[in-house]
């Protein structure tokens, strides 16, 4: 029996260091993309994209749900977005708030009786309005199907060949869209485009614009801005060099309509909608042999409230991992398979072995490790060593994260601030990441399929 022990620590030891040597992987790769991308930008600004009239139209789809405190500041700042020719269309998913009775206040909507094709299914649309005030606003209102249903619904409305889907409770810069945009451009075969995602609290908001970036004050809030700077900085950004980027938020990214269409649109019987479909892009784009990207922007371009008490983002951080867990079941035939490329072959089995089980492994080491330590079975080097590769790289990855953010975009002024998030990236390894990998572990057990109820998030108003 005490063999066995020593080996199962032997096992959680060497998953760790592979886990580690990926992750390195992805700061290298990141580091040398965030390079490219930055030299780009220096040829070719932006602002060239407007004075060329390079922007193809752009439908921007916003699914929302009981979000009458923060819908109206959010469309307005999509109303002064640097982009050529764009509509917004707002999907009231059956919100049992003011959100409907808000937005026609706010833009004086008419309702109106407008065909559309109905490309993919979708629960009733009870009305769709147009407002007298701003020419490119529509707005659906529909019967409570999930956020999958209502970007569904917004797909068969919206005209524009490429669509972006954006979270009622987020905020875009004013150059986003260009931004995210940029790659369609560049390359014909990119389908989709995603940027990154960061936390909006404590930031000053005025009518929808960020007037002041801050750290948020919340302690909550605070580890979450590391942990967003680690993901999308290292993780996505390693996956997009290769082509295998399994997910692009859903507070942002944009989509080739056509293909978005050809996949059956979004998974409404799913519990990650965002991950769901761009694994079934992936799998239709290589069954059918065809050549695609799916791109990732390094360059910050959304803000989102993230949850500031401990109740949402646990419920949060399960749904994801429930998300995740229903992705791979959805779809594990493409696990090691050949005819799917790297995805099949290296995107999949990752988060199959580290994404979806790590948790297990994790929790299982906090407790086997110690446990062998007091009874004798490993020695205090041994527990060293795993306390290096589950904390101490942890906390070098994200400075690396920070430092890099720093460096390449400097979104806080102060570098007091940044001088926080070193902390913070220290203290969120010693109880805040162990907290998250519990909730995570917790998701494998009450897992269940079929489940497409919207999250419970808490909005607040923006900072004035």
């Amino acid at each position: 029996m005490i063999t066995l022990i020593r080996y199962f620590n032997y096992f959680i030891l060497f998953y760790l260091l592979f886990v580690n040597l990926v992750y390195t992987a992805f700061f290298i790769v990141s580091i040398g993309s965030i390079y490219i991308s930055n030299k780009k930008d220096k040829y070719w600004s932006y602002k060239d994209m407007i004075e060329l009239s390079y922007t193809p139209p752009l439908s921007i789809l916003v699914p929302c749900y009981n979000e009458d405190e923060t819908i109206v500041d959010n469309v307005k700042a999509l109303l002064s977005l640097e982009y050529g020719e764009f509509e917004i269309v707002i999907i009231n998913d059956g919100s049992k708030d003011n959100t409907l009775k808000t937005l026609k206040e706010a833009f004086n909507l008419q309702s109106i009786d407008i065909p559309y094709r109905k490309q993919v299914d979708t629960k009733e649309v009870k009305g769709i309005y147009v407002s007298n005030q701003v020419e490119n606003i529509i707005v659906i209102d529909k019967k409570n199907g999930g956020k999958a249903d209502a970007l569904n619904a917004g797909i068969n409305v919206c005209q524009y060949p490429l669509f972006t889907a954006i979270d009622a409770d987020s905020l875009i810069e004013q150059d986003a869209l260009l931004k995210v945009v940029r790659p369609f451009i560049e390359n014909p075969s990119v389908v989709v485009s995603g940027g990154t995602v960061r936390p909006v609290n404590g930031s000053v908001v005025d009518q929808g614009f960020i007037e002041e970036i801050r750290l948020p004050k919340n302690n909550l809030a605070r580890f979450q801005v590391v942990e967003y700077l680690r993901a999308f900085l290292f993780g996505r950004m390693g996956w997009s060099a290769i082509n295998a980027l399994m997910i692009v938020s859903g507070a942002f990214g944009v989509f080739n309509k056509k293909v978005a269409v050809d996949a059956g649109g979004y998974t409404s019987d799913t519990i990650g909608e965002d991950m769901e479909l761009i694994v079934k892009i992936h799998r239709i784009m290589k069954e059918q042999r065809k050549k695609y990207k799916v791109a990732f922007i390094p360059d910050p371009v959304c803000w989102t409230q993230v949850p500031e008490d401990k109740a949402t983002l646990k419920n949060q951080r399960k749904r994801w991992h429930k998300g995740l867990i229903d992705t791979v079941i959805n779809h594990k035939n493409l696990i090691f398979n050949p005819q799917y490329g790297v995805v099949g072959l290296l995107a999949i089995p990752y988060y199959v072995l580290i994404e979806m089980l790590g948790p297990i492994v994790e929790i299982i080491g906090y407790i086997f490790i110690p446990f062998s330590l007091i009874y004798g079975v490993i020695n205090l080097r041994f527990a060293l060593y795993f306390f290096a590769l589950a904390v101490g790289y942890g906390i070098f990855l994200s400075i690396g994260a920070i430092l890099l953010d720093e460096y390449s975009y400097k979104k806080y002024e102060k570098i007091s601030e940044y001088l926080i998030l070193v902390l913070y990236s220290i203290l969120e390894n010693l109880g805040y990441r162990q907290l998250s990998t519990w909730w995570r572990f917790i998701a494998i057990f009450e897992y269940k399929r079929k489940n497409n109820k919207w999250g419970d998030m808490n909005r607040k108003k923006f900072n004035n």
